[in-house]
């Protein structure tokens, strides 16, 4: 099963979130920042990596928030580890998609976000 890493970059009591390119699968719809995490890398140097290719910041990566299975319709299963981040250099600067954007952790239900991360954006605007 192919593990999918994502963050949730936390300032000032919002956390970032990005909208994927029109020209991206999934068109439009909002996620976390994060990817793939490719062979032989450890999931928090996955997220590091890919923090620095899509925000071109370089992150100290934090805790484990959870981790759990799912499928898109007919799509291998994923499975989706979040990760909290709260240390970072550089500011976060838009690399790779349509839009980024600061959003309060009770406002993350209004954003049109991927199907697999709705559940876990619900947990995390109740926190």
């Amino acid at each position: 099963m192919r593990l999918v890493v994502a963050a949730l970059l936390r300032k000032d009591g919002r956390i970032l979130i990005a909208q994927r390119r029109a020209d991206d699968s999934h068109a439009l719809k909002w996620e976390f920042p994060g990817g793939k995490v490719e062979r032989g890398e450890h999931p928090k140097q996955a997220l590091r990596r890919e923090l620095q290719e899509e925000l071109a910041i370089d992150a100290e990566i934090g805790e484990e928030i959870e981790r759990y299975a799912f499928s898109y319709e007919g799509r291998t299963p994923i499975t989706l580890a979040f990760f909290w981040v709260d240390q970072w250099t550089g500011e976060p600067a838009n690399q790779v998609f349509q839009t980024i954007a600061w959003a309060a952790p009770a406002d993350l239900p209004s954003y049109d976000f991927l199907e697999g991360d709705r559940d876990f954006v619900a947990k995390i605007a109740g926190m």
